[in-house]
């Protein structure tokens, strides 16, 4: 019988310097009067490629297309959701170990990283939000938050550090390999798609299907923390917004997330559509997933927001 767990917040309380920036702050230049690293230009170039096979798609429909877009969005998004941030970044779950790494490889194939980058980054959000050591605060304006803080690693290493804060995937050998292969994985994607369905189910896979992905997963850094609902006490601008929620598998109930990070579960209301959470549930029931975390009733009651 599986077991669920309680919630347990390991996040690091930020000294009130950290959590409090200037009012006035030095415009970030994201693409010059900077120092541009090889990991930019890879982060850079694959950027271009997906949003350029996005704007070509329409020249290369076809019916077949859409199914290979909504195959690509659905297996992607929910590694990324499922895998990267609930099972690695998170711990909020146990599974097998091959489960788990075949979750993370679905996750590599939605192109947004592999997933010691990406967890060593999410993690360091959770550290340090909304503080001038965030990866990604909107803070530093909108479009930073959404997407131009992924072209600057060395920005990120001068607020946050070395990625020393995930060590437990790098003692793996299977994370140091899809690090050190991200880019052959991803081609050979490319090649298999167009092998199937030529150009056509390269552009919808690969363009929309991940342009798509990549944004809604952006759309949890910048709208979910400026516009929203809050319906928990936490020390950072973490909102909730009902209308993604199905487009980014539940994640969009972030003011939750930010409450209880270590929740298997976002969508912590019956009406709150969580399709992540769904497919964990699922693995629980089938006896795959355990050690399950949810937040307890007390753990609930005291990060209330009291309505007077």
């Amino acid at each position: 019988m599986s077991v669920t767990s309680t919630v347990e917040n390991h996040r690091k309380s930020p000294s009130s310097a950290e959590k409090t920036l200037p009012e006035k702050k030095k415009r970030r230049w994201v693409f010059w009067d900077r120092r541009w690293r090889r990991l930019d230009y890879f982060k850079l170039t694959a950027s271009l490629f997906v949003h350029s096979m996005a704007l070509l798609a329409p020249f290369y429909f076809r019916w077949s297309a859409l199914w290979v877009t909504f195959l690509f969005y659905t297996i992607g998004g929910l590694g990324i959701t499922v895998s990267y941030h609930r099972n690695l970044a998170h711990r909020s779950f146990k599974v097998p170990k091959w489960l788990e790494y075949l979750l993370a490889y679905c996750a590599l194939l939605a192109i947004q990283g592999d997933p010691i980058d990406w967890v060593s980054t999410h993690r360091y959000h959770h550290q340090f939000t909304d503080s001038e050591r965030d990866p990604h605060s909107p803070k530093e304006g909108f479009w930073f938050s959404h997407l131009l803080w992924i072209y600057d690693s060395a920005y990120l290493v001068q607020k946050c550090g070395r990625r020393t804060n995930v060590e437990d995937l790098k003692r793996q050998w299977f994370y140091r390999f899809l690090q050190k292969t991200v880019f052959f994985h991803i081609l050979g994607l490319g090649i298999i798609l167009y092998y199937l369905g030529g150009m056509s189910f390269v552009t919808w896979g690969m363009g929309i299907g991940a342009a798509l992905e990549v944004h809604v997963t952006c759309f949890i850094n910048s709208v979910c923390h400026i516009w929203g609902s809050r319906t928990w006490k936490t020390n950072d601008t973490s909102r909730n917004v009902w209308w993604l929620s199905v487009f980014s598998f539940g994640e969009s109930w972030h003011n939750n997330h930010h409450a209880f990070e270590s929740s298997a579960r976002q969508g912590l209301e019956w009406w709150q559509i969580d399709i992540s959470w769904y497919l964990v549930r699922f693995l629980q029931i089938i006896g795959l997933a355990y050690d399950v975390k949810l937040p307890t009733e007390a753990q609930r009651r005291r990060m209330a927001i009291v309505k007077s």
